[in-house]
């Protein structure tokens, strides 16, 4: 049966009252056979009321439904209403909830690494975007209504920031804040009415709709899953605190008792005509057609997507996933089953605390399926591990011993966590230079004679922060905002209109500049060093770029092992003794190219800026040793091994694309700089646009146009050429190289589409077949892809033909891809634009 659709009860004419929102809602949920909690009543009631609402609740017991109905109410009123979350995979499994319910036209989502429909009504975000966005527009942000969920974020070491500084600006903004381990909710509650000035409800209930019980197992993993599974105890999430524990524990799981040959075949056809075209896609699908999904941060967006709609399906029997699973991530679990009670903090290997413990626990049971959930504590796997011979009898000698640097948990531990209260939440806040830029970039401070710095001064008086936090705080602001005075960021001009001095942003800079890292004012002084006449400029860019980035350890890691084994190689074949080969090897680290002038610079910035304190600069070579070679994302992965984590490699590519587009003054980019961001998106995009497509299918389903994301306020209104140029040189470069391999289905994605006029495999193989009885090969060196063998000739508004030459190993070079651009508004669509006519 099709789930009724809640947009169709929209009121048409006009926004309904609130009597009117609530009746509606709760007809709905009636057609759905849905009788909501009294909780859930009571909190539908305080938001109607323009109550804040503080819901403290367990995991499943439908937090959810009353966000939805918030987002609801902003729709019936012709409002506005934000969802902000912690993490990208939470964000966008609930944009496409959203989509479901609301219809996908009316949903967007902002991410940071993608941008789908940003003018709709409703917005899926994360807590830093939405924060960006409170600190650049103030309170004159459209954002009537915001849901907050995970807030127990707010407490996070690192981001926590990001959770308060929306309740901070946005004082006219109606907030539900939700979590499942929020602790003691009552100073956020007073934050918040002091903040707004509004009337705060909370609404605490610690009773689960599927109750849970725990267990402690001293059997070996394996095991324990079979034995669970025999049980009946799936789906079965498997709680792992590293990647490689979730990529090993997978693989060693495919010898287990997991699925029978009918759930295999199940699986077979779920998985039909779905593309495994990167080098860890192979393994991805060999686990799934083994009913083993594995869920982390360094898979791709699209598999992670893959096993969160297999696993809904009911068709995954065991997840081994990290601890992000536990952030809200809507995949139905009965069982979780702890590896560890230990994990890596950022500092140091700690036990988990209450809040994460329960936050991970609080996953297990599925209601309407479940009559309870289990949760499962595995004992230390060195007291577990049993040494057996072939017959399976088990072998004398000690046990194996822990491994370095391992903290113990016992079954005590276990249990103190199983009864132990969510700690009480600790406000976090901090100044960095990209929030005094974006403060600074508001309107109003065109007012004031201080501009925006006196509102950032006003943001730490009322920040949950004690009187000596604040005034550290303070300092710590004055010193940063001298250095953007004297990096010529931040400018103190005359204003005739104010008829005084003020503040401002230097106007020269790109409308959507950004100083989002912590060194970001390094990259923009270390730049203007720089001679853009320099062939290398854009490499040495590009250097910059990534020394100010935190490091991706396990590329890093693979980058210098490589060198090492080349050089021991070398070593061996000369001779050299062992001894001195270790001293070598010891030395070998991954590469840094300029790293003298980066460490020189960076030395001359730190003596001028004394707030760099213990940050220090990072310089490593893996987006420049892409663009230098214009290596593909598999090639990068297959060459350094990197396929267990082919996303943190494609996330790591995004931050540096985002940071030489935001973060490099657009007075200092080339056209070789512009070469260089087209790369990257092109890139980035051509890997997985898996979210785009799935929104894009969801609107054309509903016979709905797929806009093209809208600018924003401040967006420049037309595209800008060079960028045109670029991403055209840089769409064309792909499609070359995959034709130089012969690989035409990878052609046919590098293309657009049109449908009355498709280019697929098959056509380029019959395209090319003349040239390649002409020619040996199309040359893909750095002299074939030289700016003048890419032509773009304007025929119209936004309208463009394009031509590349294919350089042949005899330099005749009379053949072409020809082709063209049609822009279908102001800004650069996502997906390819390049749509083939003939070649040649």
């Amino acid at each position: 049966m099709e789930r009724p659709s809640l947009a169709a009860r929209l009121p048409a004419d006009g926004p309904a009252a609130p009597d009117a929102i609530l009746e509606g809602f709760l007809d709905w949920l009636g057609e759905l056979g849905l009788t909501p909690y009294a909780y859930q009543e009571d909190a539908f009631l305080e938001l109607v009321a323009g109550r804040h609402l503080v819901l403290g609740t367990p995991t499943g017991s439908g937090k959810s439904l009353v966000a939805l109905f918030l987002h609801w109410k902003a729709l019936c009123e012709g409002r506005r209403s934000f969802y902000t979350a912690p993490t990208k995979a939470l964000v966008s499994e609930k944009f496409f909830a959203l989509c479901t319910d609301l219809g996908p036209e009316r949903v967007g989502m902002l991410t940071g690494d993608a941008s789908i429909n940003r003018a709709a009504p409703v917005v899926c975000c994360t807590a830093e975007v939405l924060a960006n966005m409170a600190l650049r527009e103030g309170e004159s942000l459209d954002a009537p209504y915001v849901v907050m969920d995970e807030f127990h974020y707010y407490g996070d070491r690192e981001r926590g920031v990001a959770w308060q500084v929306p309740l901070l600006v946005l004082r006219g903004t109606h907030f539900l804040l939700m979590s499942a381990t929020l602790g003691d909710p009552a100073p956020i509650a007073r934050r918040l009415r002091e903040d707004t000035g509004r009337e705060v409800a909370r609404i605490e209930n610690e009773e689960r709709p599927v109750p849970l019980d725990f267990e402690w197992r001293e059997t070996p993993p394996h095991e324990t899953v079979e034995a669970l599974l025999e049980q009946g105890r799936a789906p079965i999430y498997m709680v792992h605190f590293t990647q490689r524990d979730c990529a090993e524990r997978a693989q060693a799981l495919t010898s287990a008792r997991i699925t029978g040959p009918a759930e295999r075949r199940r699986l077979a056809e779920a998985l039909a005509g779905f593309r495994f075209d990167t080098p860890y896609g192979r393994d991805v699908q060999r686990f799934l057609r083994h009913g083993i999904g594995i869920h982390h941060a360094g898979l791709l967006p699209k598999y992670r997507l893959l096993v969160e709609q297999l696993a809904q399906r009911g068709l995954l029997r065991v997840i081994c996933g990290t601890d992000t699973l536990g952030v809200g991530v809507n995949i139905p679990i009965r069982t979780v089953l702890f590896t560890r009670l230990s994990k890596w903090d950022g500092e140091k290997t700690a036990l988990l605390s209450a809040r994460e413990f329960k936050q991970i626990a609080g996953r297990a049971g599925r209601k309407g399926f479940d009559e309870r959930g289990s949760v499962v504590c595995q004992a230390p796997e060195h007291l577990t591990a049993k040494r057996r011979s072939a017959r399976g009898r088990e072998r004398p000698g000690p046990r194996p011993r822990p491994p370095r640097h391992f903290v113990p948990w016992t079954r005590d531990t276990f249990e103190r966590l199983v009864a132990r209260r969510p700690e009480t939440l600790e406000a976090r806040f901090a100044v960095e230079h990209g929030m005094l830029v974006l403060v600074m970039q508001r309107e109003s401070a065109r007012g004031s004679i201080h501009g925006g710095y006196r509102d950032l001064a006003d943001l730490i008086a009322r920040s949950h922060g004690s009187p000596r936090q604040k005034s550290r705080l303070r300092r710590d602001a004055a010193a940063r905002f001298r250095s953007l005075r004297r990096a010529g960021v931040v400018q103190r001009v005359f204003d005739p209109d104010l008829g005084r001095h003020r503040v401002r942003v230097a106007p020269e800079l790109q409308w959507d500049f950004s100083l989002h890292h912590t060194l970001s004012l390094f990259l923009v002084e270390a730049v203007r060093v720089l001679d853009p006449a320099e062939p290398d400029y854009a490499l040495q860019v590009l250097t910059l770029v990534e020394s100010i980035l935190e490091d991706p350890g396990a590329v890093l890691m693979q980058q210098a092992e490589k060198l090492r084994r080349e050089l021991l190689a070398r070593l061996k074949a000369a001779g050299v003794p062992y001894e001195e080969r270790i001293e070598r090897l010891a030395e070998v680290t991954h590469p840094k190219p300029d790293a003298a002038f980066v460490y020189a610079a960076f030395d001359v910035f730190a003596e001028a800026h004394p707030w760099v304190g213990v940050e220090n600069i990072r310089p490593k070579s893996v987006a420049r040793e892409m663009f230098e070679a214009y290596r593909s994302f598999d090639d990068m992965v297959r060459e350094y091994k990197l396929e267990r984590v082919e996303g943190l490699l494609l996330r790591y590519l995004g931050q540096v694309h985002d940071t030489l587009d935001q973060g490099v003054p657009d007075a200092d980019k080339t056209d070789t700089v512009h070469d260089a961001l087209s790369f990257f998106r092109t890139l980035v995009a051509r890997v997985d646009s898996s979210l785009l497509d799935a929104w894009r299918s969801r609107v054309e389903g509903r016979g709905a146009p797929a806009r093209a994301a809208e600018p924003s306020a401040g967006a420049p209104p037309e595209v800008e050429p060079r960028s045109l140029h670029a991403r055209v040189r840089a769409e064309l470069h792909a499609l070359v190289r995959a034709l130089a391999r012969r690989d035409f289905e990878e052609a046919a994605r590098c293309v657009a589409q049109d449908p009355e006029d498709p280019w697929d495999a098959a056509r380029f193989a019959a395209a090319l077949a003349p040239f390649f009885a002409e020619h040996e090969r199309i040359v893909f060196e750095p002299r074939a892809r030289q700016a003048h063998w890419t032509t773009l000739r304007k025929l119209g508004p936004r309208r463009f033909d394009v031509a590349q030459v294919l350089v042949d190993p005899g330099d005749e070079n009379l053949w072409c891809v020809e082709g063209e651009v049609a822009l279908p508004g102001p800004r650069l669509p996502d997906g390819p634009l390049v749509r083939v006519r003939r070649i040649g």
